[in-house]
């Protein structure tokens, strides 16, 4: 007789429906015997058989779909874990110091106003000091080492063993966020302050998880194309798990999973509490985050529960208190870490079953078990957690280690929801942190106002171990070195070609640039250190030739056969692959860009990348990711193509782009410009490989506006003039004729708009007898610098004229400036411009149409520019003022 496996209510309907059944009567024994178990033993019998099948069958080699949670239990059972490899104790107390000590620097800055973060290193101490002294790798084996994104607010604990190995002195822990005299301590990681320590900027949060994939990412990426073995090196991200609600923690989840990034590994320290309180109080923030990452494909090690915990689930012979434990909401277990046992008893222990658990323990049993004993602070906990990490191969791992903030401070910092907040302790509370932590401190050193620090001298044992372990490891850690190894610079032929023109073919300047890289990645000298980088619009920017050629970085390489094989410019992924192609996300992009940047520090290997984006998403979009990579001091190209708002009128307000030079202006460490012709590229890209790679490189990134509207392209004008005012930021690119002309005015235009600054320059000698001198400003923002430390060199009584300034001396007339940018853009340099000075832009939103109707709309076509220069020269008494009305009235300008 045939048994249907399921009944046909549509409440029950499965996707196994719409496969054939062969064998129903099997199908309905297994069915029925479930029914069985879960009769005779309970549900959560059933519920552990059926895992424990999954978890055979998923050994056996069977394709099962992964179950996306576990129990509220540790994932490495104490079983399983193995011998611990160092001295215990000694580790112990070097911790203990650590604490110590960071909890006196922050009380020493928070006496003078400087505040500071104690309860996060706090309830991480152990997360770092397992990875320092056994995991984390150094530079001097490989160059590379490890990559250690460490958590913001616990730069105190990194400061306090970097103090105890000698790395550090007393003098600079009390320099602890006191850098005005460019001596002191960082309040987080800031590689800009800090450069010989700090690698990578995490206080954003959520960039830190995100940087982390994409450098893990690049890791490979850089061995894939033989630049360099970084087979060896591991990226460690440590973040909070408040953190995670940022979208950038768990935007590139998948991918780390999808490439198989084994050199990655997430420690997630989950204290159950973000600035102002729990993370998730009604529910569990660890179960939520380990569906996230189960379902991203990641392996997921849980450490939540110490060596207290241990005896007490090994006896839960019902699976009541591993059920109990799963539905407690995180605020009510920050509450437990609060209260006596009496309270824990009374709230915790419900039921037959744990009442019977709570009886066989004590009090001083039950206050351990909730208040320290968590898989965050016991180091062999840690240690198995994250052995099992690095141990797991073809997926990246993320650790889930539960902790206390505020762990060993006192009850007044233990799980408050004002920790975060709390800066310092009072000499009462460092003498009970002292004696928990079994330091040996005199009550005489602490009689005073201030709280020493304590060191056990530089030959104790506690820092030869320290020194030896991180020996053993590969040397210091954190550390960042750059060693010099300036590229040799291209030759000059792909420069030519854009220098002497392209005559009567029209070019967008977006075309020209991508020509010059496309030539500059065949040379033999640095072609292959190029990093092409794109959001997915490579066929936008006219970069599909690269496909066939470069190749699209893909670790798989191709696995199918492209639709377009039969194409030129085919699309072919390769496991050595140049170009990376990034899919929709610009996030992502910069990401990628950043650990190009900053290869040469990280891996000693200097990259060039190439990132290029589309109209205003890049410093609109990523802004706090480009001021994290000037942190980090990252060199290459940024380019924003389709740039302006008049250029790209199809696509509407927010594509259309008149505001990101301004942006971009607020970033100290970006060197813009705003090139009219193909031949100020030239020599842009050029001085920017100087200035980033050559023998004395700087700590900068270049940001270029391209333009996909075609244009003549001319040779560059003759004269060295040229060249140094293409880089400094101003040139004369055409001069009116006659020289001695009474009526005369000066048009300064960047980009697309020295085109309409022409045209007007025509229209005003034939139709108003007024002479237009036509000025092509490369970077309004470098000459606003430029002028801006010429204003501090005269306070400081040295002779100075701003080159603005000085390159406009002769330029008889008003100056009226004009851009595809906002007026706020040109208008920098204003007050250094000794004429009459004026300016038009593209001020408000964007929006769709021709470029024609767009331009007269934001009134900065050619005719608008006359308008304006004829306005300007009235003011001055140049022409009549009925003249401009006569202009008005002939090109139909409404004001």
């Amino acid at each position: 007789m045939s048994v249907p496996a399921f009944p046909a209510d549509s409440s029950t309907i499965s996707e196994l429906d719409q496969l054939p059944d062969r064998d129903t009567e099997e199908t309905a024994e297994w069915l029925a015997s479930l029914d069985a178990v879960v009769r005779n033993a309970g549900p959560e019998r059933a519920v552990y058989l059926m895992r424990r099948v999954h978890e055979y069958a998923t050994r056996s080699g069977m394709s099962l779909p992964g179950l996306l949670s576990s129990d509220y239990i540790n994932t490495v059972p104490a079983a399983a874990q193995t011998d611990f490899p160092g001295d215990l104790a000694m580790e112990s107390r070097i911790t203990a110091l650590n604490r110590w000590n960071a909890a006196a620097m922050v009380t020493h800055g928070s006496l003078l106003g400087l505040g500071g973060h104690i309860s996060t290193y706090a309830s991480a101490a152990w997360l770092y000091e397992i990875g320092f002294n056994h995991f984390f790798k150094g530079k001097d084996a490989d160059g590379s080492g490890d990559q250690l994104y460490l958590q913001g607010h616990a730069s105190p604990g990194i400061y306090a063993r970097a103090f105890l190995e000698g790395r550090l002195n007393e003098g600079q822990l009390d320099s602890f966020r006191r850098e005005a005299d460019g001596n002191g301590l960082p309040s987080y990681p800031h590689p800009r302050r800090l450069p010989w320590l700090w690698e990578f900027p995490t206080v954003s949060m959520g960039l830190g998880p995100l940087g982390a994939i994409y450098q893990a990412r690049f890791n490979r990426y850089l061995h894939a194309r033989g630049i360099k073995d970084t087979s060896g090196s591991r990226v460690w991200a440590f973040l909070g798990d408040g953190e995670t609600d940022e979208p950038e923690s768990m935007a590139a989840l998948t991918l780390a999973a999808r490439e198989r990034l084994d050199n990655l590994t997430f420690v997630i320290n989950c204290n159950l509490q973000r600035l102002d309180g729990p993370v998730r109080s009604n529910s569990k923030i660890v179960q939520e985050l380990e569906t996230r990452f189960r379902g991203a494909g990641w392996h997921v090690v849980k450490s939540l529960w110490g060596e207290a915990w241990d005896p007490v689930l090994l006896h839960d012979n019902t699976g009541a208190l591993v059920h109990r434990l799963g539905e407690i909401p995180d605020a009510q277990m920050q509450t437990y870490a609060t209260r006596d046992a009496a309270y824990i008893r009374k709230h915790f222990f419900t039921g037959d079953a744990l009442s019977g658990i709570a009886a066989k323990l004590s009090d001083a049993q039950l206050v351990e078990m909730f208040t320290t004993s968590r898989g965050g602070h016991e180091p062999l906990k840690v240690q198995a957690a994250y052995r099992a990490a690095v141990d797991h191969r073809d997926a990246p791992t993320v650790v889930l280690a539960q902790t206390v903030k505020g762990h060993t401070l006192g009850s007044a910092f233990e799980s408050r929801n004002a920790n975060h907040q709390m800066k310092k302790l009072t000499m009462e509370q460092f003498r009970q942190m002292r004696d928990l932590l079994d330091l040996p401190i005199p009550d005489s050193a602490l009689s005073g106002d201030l709280v020493p620090y304590w060191h056990p001298g530089e030959n104790s044992p506690e820092v030869r171990y320290l020194q030896e372990r991180r020996a053993a490891l590969g040397g210091p850690a954190p550390a960042r070195r750059v060693v010099a190894k300036p590229l040799q610079q291209p030759p000059v032929r792909p420069f030519e070609v854009l220098e002497r023109g392209f005559g009567n073919q029209e070019v967008a300047t977006t075309m020209a640039l991508v020509r010059l890289v496309k030539e500059l990645m065949r040379g033999k000298e640095t072609g292959a250190r190029w990093v092409p980088i794109i959001p997915d619009e490579a066929r936008t920017f006219g970069m599909e030739s690269l496909f066939p050629t470069a190749g699209i970085y893909a670790p798989d390489g191709q696995t199918y056969d492209p639709v377009d094989a039969g194409q030129l410019l085919y699309y072919k992924e390769a496991r050595n692959g140049q170009l990376i192609d990034e899919g929709i996300t610009e996030a992502g992009s910069v990401a990628e860009f950043t650990a190009a940047a900053t290869a040469y520090a990280t891996h000693g290997e200097p990259m060039i990348p190439f990132y290029i984006f589309y109209a205003m998403f890049g410093f609109q979009r990523t802004g706090d990711q480009f001021w994290a990579l000037a942190d980090q001091m990252g060199r290459g190209f940024a380019v924003g193509a389709t740039a302006g708002r008049t250029t790209m009128t199809g696509e509407g307000l927010q594509h259309a782009d008149g505001h990101s030079l301004l942006l971009a202006s607020t970033n100290p460490a970006v060197i813009s410009y705003d090139p009219a012709f193909a031949y100020e590229i030239a020599v842009i890209v050029r001085d920017g490989l100087r200035r980033m790679y050559g023998p004395q490189p700087e700590d900068v990134f270049y940001y270029l506006t391209v333009y996909n509207e075609p244009k003549l392209q001319p040779a560059m004008p003759p004269g060295p003039s040229v060249e140094e005012g293409i880089v400094r930021g101003i040139y004369r690119f055409r001069q009116a004729q006659p020289l001695d002309a009474r009526r005369r005015i000066q048009l300064l235009a960047s980009g697309t708009a020295i085109h309409w600054a022409m045209e007007a320059q025509e229209l005003l000698r034939t139709q108003w007898n007024v002479h237009a001198d036509i000025w092509s400003v490369t970077s309004w923002t470098e000459l606003r610098r430029d002028a801006l430390e010429a204003d501090r060199a005269r306070l400081r009584g040295e002779a100075r004229i701003p080159f603005v300034t000085s390159a406009l001396s002769d330029a008889r007339g008003p100056v009226l400036a004009v851009s595809d940018w906002m007026r706020q853009v040109p208008d920098q340099i204003s007050q250094w411009v000794e004429q009459d000075y004026s300016s038009l832009g593209t001020d408000g939103f964007g929006l769709s149409d021709t470029r024609d109707a767009v331009r007269r709309h934001f009134r900065v076509d050619a005719e608008s520019i006359v308008v304006a220069a004829l306005d300007q020269l009235a003011r001055s008494g140049a022409v009549r003022r009925e003249t401009v009305s006569s202009a008005r009235e002939r090109y139909g300008w409404q004001g």
